[in-house]
């Protein structure tokens, strides 16, 4: 706890879990976190070696923050802490963002291994601000930010919130289908298995 319980950090660790990251990326992605904090944490994720700074190549030439292996096996802690809150899960509080780095870590939080032993597909996941796209491959998942290479199946919300309804259990691909809250591209089996290993 005293590495990572000072308050934001286990948000940045959270974020960073999607993958590499800018400082302004990190900044727009926990919006209410004022900069000296951020770059504070940041300072002490380093030194405690969670986390690690990395120049990007030509034509990049950025500077991305990412966790090292130590900071990674931060996630099943991060997962276990997202499934106990997702009992009392409600929407978005006024003022509250989503963003892409949660969206991902419910999907991390929300995957069921053993419904996904055996099984390898893509899936790209439209949502309102942004695109995730995840692969499962045999009880193992890969999400993060941006379009899927080649996806198998694509999800795109069309209206509310029918992938956090799939995933909470509160309604079904039949009726998120039906009311076209939902529109999915490719077969309609693999939306069927998508409720199934994503399930809180």
């Amino acid at each position: 706890m005293e590495i990572v319980g000072e308050r934001w950090t286990v948000l940045i660790v959270r974020n960073l879990l999607a993958g590499p990251q800018r400082f302004t990326d990190l900044r727009n992605g926990l919006p209410a976190i004022p900069t000296n904090i951020l770059s504070a944490r940041l300072k002490q994720l380093e030194q405690e070696g969670v986390a690690t700074r990395r120049a990007l190549a030509h034509p990049e030439r950025a500077v991305v923050y990412e966790l090292t292996e130590h900071g990674r096996d931060l996630e099943p802690a991060l997962v276990a802490l997202g499934r106990w809150g997702a009992r009392t899960m409600g929407g978005p509080r006024p003022g509250e963002l989503v963003t892409a780095e949660g969206v991902a870590m419910s999907f991390r939080t929300a995957f069921r291994p053993e419904a996904a032993s055996g099984v390898s597909v893509g899936y790209e996941v439209r949502l309102a601000d942004f695109t995730l796209h995840a692969q499962v491959d045999d009880g193992r998942l890969t999400v993060g930010r941006g379009p899927h290479p080649a996806p198998d199946l694509v999800i795109e919300r069309l209206a509310g919130r029918p992938v956090r309804d799939l995933m909470s259990g509160a309604r079904t691909v039949d009726d998120v289908l039906r009311d076209g809250s939902v529109r999915v591209e490719g077969d309609r089996a693999l939306f069927e298995r998508f409720a199934e290993m994503f399930r809180f």
